[in-house]
Parts: structure tokens; C-alpha cells; sequence
């Protein structure tokens, strides 16, 4: 699973048949009794993970996924990478609290949904949309992609769900406060190391070079330092680190772009890499920035 966005594949809209499983059979009930087929939420009584056969897949996946996004899991007992993988689904469904549902299937035990979807090999993932299979993925992701599939599946579903408070950031964010930059650092490098496209802790860590950088100079003389000496490289990025944490990011950044424009070879890159840096705290949605970056474009270009 290269991108977790919802892509076009032979599982998109329709291409799998489940008529046969629309006609439920007389055999045993679910593990887990779930609410209702169609109830809101797709949830009741703190219910997110079931257990779902081929009697009871029309109503607790089929006719469930037409109000909740429903994720189906097949897995069997002898398959070792299903153990890694069905642990965090179901963390993440509980995580979720009904605003998606995860249905498990024993392949063994029913090997008839499995043919209808096309299951080749275990771990085997869909997720179920409206009635009908819109995404899959194979075999074992990692945590931080999973949780940008589930992400993607909820926004085709038409779900909005606020992304959980990560601990780990929360410590970061801790230390940076509290001037531990040290223990800042490392703790934000450690979530990068697992998760190398998070956003925050890419901002928390520029900010933490930004704390380093500004530690004992003073403001003001470092701002008439360098309206004193416009071509002055360090004295330049000094001031533009005072005044992204002055609130004058957009000031900052004109700053160096128009020192981009003025400088060349090493200088220039010493520049632009700086303020890319300091792009990075704002994050990349912030307007000001997108047009910062376009404006660098044009310095470069």
C-alpha cells in the first residue's frame, strides 16, 4: 500500500460482486452482537469490533457501511502476520469510537466471502463504503500509514474525525516548553524516526533550533544590527528568527527572500535553507508561507 489515499484498482466502486452475500444464509450468529443494522454511528454500547459470518455479513457490513464506513479484516488463527496487523485494527476501531466499524472474518470459517472479495492471501483489508468494497490493502503497513488509510476511507465515507492527541507530542511539547531543548529534540526525533512525515514534530523541532539560535540575544539590538548591515548574512538571520517569534513571520520572510535575491553560491543557500527552516514552524497550509514560497521561487529562478 504505497498511498493510503482511496485510488482506482478492481477494487473500486463495483467491481466486486457481493450479490451472493446480500441473501443471508441459516447459519450461526455473530460473536459479537453489534447495534442494529443502519443505526447512527455504527456503534452501540461501546461496540466497534465484530465477529461477522457469511449469515450476518449482509447486515452488519453490507447495510452497516451505507451510514458508517465499515473496515473488514480477514484473517485466519494459523496466519502469524494477521497477529500483528488485527491487534492495531482493532485498537484503532476502538480508538475510533464508532466512527467506523472494524468486522472480522475467519477465512477458514467462511470461505465464501472470501471468494467474493477476492482474497488471495492474509492479512487482507477492505473498506466498505455505501454497500460496496471502495479500497484494500495486503499484508502488514505500519501504524502511521495505517491511520492515514482509515483517514482516507472516513473521508469517503463523508466522516470528519478529529485526529487523536498524540502523547508522544505532547511530551515534546512539554520539554520545548519548559526550556528543556535537549530533551525536546529527542523526543521529537524519536516520532520523526517512526513517523518521518509528521507535520508537528517537524515544526517542534524547528522550533527548537529556533530557541538555540535566538538564546541570549537581544532583540532589539539584533533587529538595529542588521537594518545597519543589510548584506550582513548572520545578522539578517538573526533578526528574521526575532521576528517569527515576535509574531512578524511575514516580515521575516520578506527578509530573506530579499536577501536570497542579494546573495550567491554559499551564502545564498546558507539563506535559503534558513528560511525553509523557519517555513517549516508555520507549517506548510499557512498562507503566508505558500506565498513566501512562491516568492522564493522567483528569487531562485
Amino acid at each position: 500500500m504505497s498511498d493510503p489515499r482511496i485510488t482506482s484498482s478492481i477494487f473500486t466502486r463495483g467491481a466486486v460482486d457481493l450479490s451472493a452475500l446480500r441473501t443471508p444464509a441459516p447459519t450461526s450468529a455473530p460473536v459479537q452482537a453489534g447495534p442494529p443494522a443502519g443505526a447512527p454511528g455504527g456503534a452501540v454500547g461501546g461496540v466497534t469490533v465484530i465477529d461477522v459470518t457469511e449469515a450476518t455479513f449482509q447486515s452488519e457490513v453490507l447495510e452497516r457501511s451505507l451510514n458508517t464506513p465499515v473496515v473488514v479484516d480477514f484473517w485466519a488463527e494459523w496466519c502469524e502476520p494477521c497477529k500483528q496487523l488485527s491487534p492495531v485494527l482493532e485498537r484503532l476501531a476502538v480508538e475510533g469510537g464508532g466512527a467506523w466499524l472494524l468486522a472480522k472474518v475467519d477465512v477458514d470459517a467462511n470461505p465464501r466471502i472470501a471468494q467474493m472479495f477476492r482474497v488471495q492471501g492474509i492479512p487482507m483489508v477492505y473498506a466498505v463504503v455505501g454497500g460496496q468494497p471502495i479500497d484494500a490493502f495486503s499484508g502488514v503497513v505500519p501504524e502511521a500509514q495505517l491511520r492515514q488509510w482509515i483517514q482516507a476511507v472516513l473521508k469517503a465515507g463523508g466522516v470528519t474525525m478529529a485526529e487523536p492527541e498524540d502523547p508522544r507530542l505532547d511530551e515534546a511539547d512539554d520539554a520545548l516548553m519548559s526550556g528543556d531543548l535537549d530533551a525536546a529534540e529527542r523526543a521529537y526525533r524519536k516520532i520523526l524516526a517512526e513517523s518521518p512525515a509528521d507535520a508537528a514534530a517537524e515544526a517542534g523541532l524547528a522550533q527548537v533550533g529556533l530557541a538555540r539560535r535566538v538564546a541570549g540575544a537581544d532583540p532589539q539590538a539584533a533587529l538595529t544590527a542588521a537594518g545597519a548591515n543589510p548584506d550582513d548574512v548572520d545578522a539578517q538571520l538573526l533578526a528574521a528568527d526575532i521576528e517569527v517569534l515576535s509574531g512578524m513571520a511575514e516580515q521575516a520572510y520578506q527578509r530573506l527572500v530579499g536577501l536570497v535575491r542579494r546573495t550567491a553560491g554559499d551564502d545564498r543557500e546558507k539563506v535559503r535553507q534558513h528560511l525553509v527552516g523557519l517555513f517549516a514552524i508555520a507549517g506548510p497550509d499557512d498562507p503566508a508561507v505558500a506565498s513566501a514560497r512562491r516568492a522564493l521561487a522567483s528569487a531562485l529562478f
